[in-house]
């Protein structure tokens, strides 16, 4: 296969398909509809030329057979008052006239059998467009109902462009919404560690450097008691004070405090 017809089998098929995506079954329905609508248009324009063209020709007939009969009376006439070459001038002219009516008798009668054969045919085509019309609404209202179907079908699915659409927009909404949350908590602990200083408000480096050291023991006390429950080490002392005493163990006794003595005996 040459290179010219490769590629003109190439540009028809893709021609092919780009006018099948184009195309809409209904848009060409009630194109077809308008063309039989044109035509039955035409075959009624044709009875009706086909009809005036009769109707003159019988107004001609009826001229002549006028004539004719009047040709006739005058012949009569003629031979009444003893004129014969008269009579004989009005029966040659009215031989002339019985030529004429045959001719338009012979096209009447054809005029008046296209005439029929046209009426005939505008009814036929009149009950085919009638029927067509009647098909026509039928396909167009269950392809407009499948296309409908199909629409929520896939809207349901999720394979439609609008719906594919709107669901890449929510993923992204999504991903940019973790996102953020992510980094508000990575500045919340950088705040809460110091890294990173708020600026929003009054600073006060003396309370943040408290609360640093203050955050210091709970966080020894919490590994000593660790260590105590894995054995590695033995249980952290405890600092609170008021705190019970173990069954057993006595308190120690308050001593005394020993105030110097005074002269003269007095304490």
């Amino acid at each position: 296969m040459s290179v010219m017809k490769r590629m003109s089998m190439i540009f028809k098929s893709k021609a092919n398909k780009a006018l099948d995506r184009m195309e809409d079954p209904r848009e060409t329905l009630d194109y077809s509809y308008q063309r039989q609508l044109e035509m039955l248009q035409k075959v009624r324009r044709g009875v009706a030329d086909v009809a005036t063209s009769r109707k003159r020709l019988e107004l001609q007939i009826n001229q002549l057979e006028q004539q004719q009969n009047k040709l006739t009376e005058q012949g009569k006439k003629a031979l009444q008052v003893g004129r014969e070459d008269l009579a004989r001038e009005a029966l040659t002219r009215r031989s002339g006239l019985d030529s004429q009516l045959g001719d338009l008798r012979a096209q009447y009668q054809q005029l008046q059998g296209e005439e029929e054969k046209l009426t005939l045919a505008s009814q036929r085509l009149q009950a085919k467009v009638d029927s067509f019309r009647t098909r026509k609404e039928t396909i167009k209202a269950t392809y407009t109902a499948a296309e409908a179907q199909t629409k929520i079908n896939e809207a349901f699915s999720g394979i439609s462009e609008e719906m594919g659409d709107v669901g890449l927009a929510i993923q992204r909404a999504e991903e940019k919404t973790e996102n953020m949350k992510a980094r508000a908590g990575a500045i919340d602990e950088l705040l809460a560690s110091g890294a990173l200083e708020d600026f929003s408000g009054p600073r006060d480096d003396i309370q943040a450097e408290l609360d640093r050291v203050g955050s210091g023991p709970g966080v020894d006390l919490e590994l000593e008691r660790l260590k105590a429950e894995l054995g590695q080490a033995p249980a952290p002392k405890q600092l609170n004070p008021g705190q019970e005493q173990a069954p057993g163990q006595q308190a120690a006794a308050p001593q005394q405090v020993q105030w110097p003595q005074q002269p003269g005996g007095a304490q």
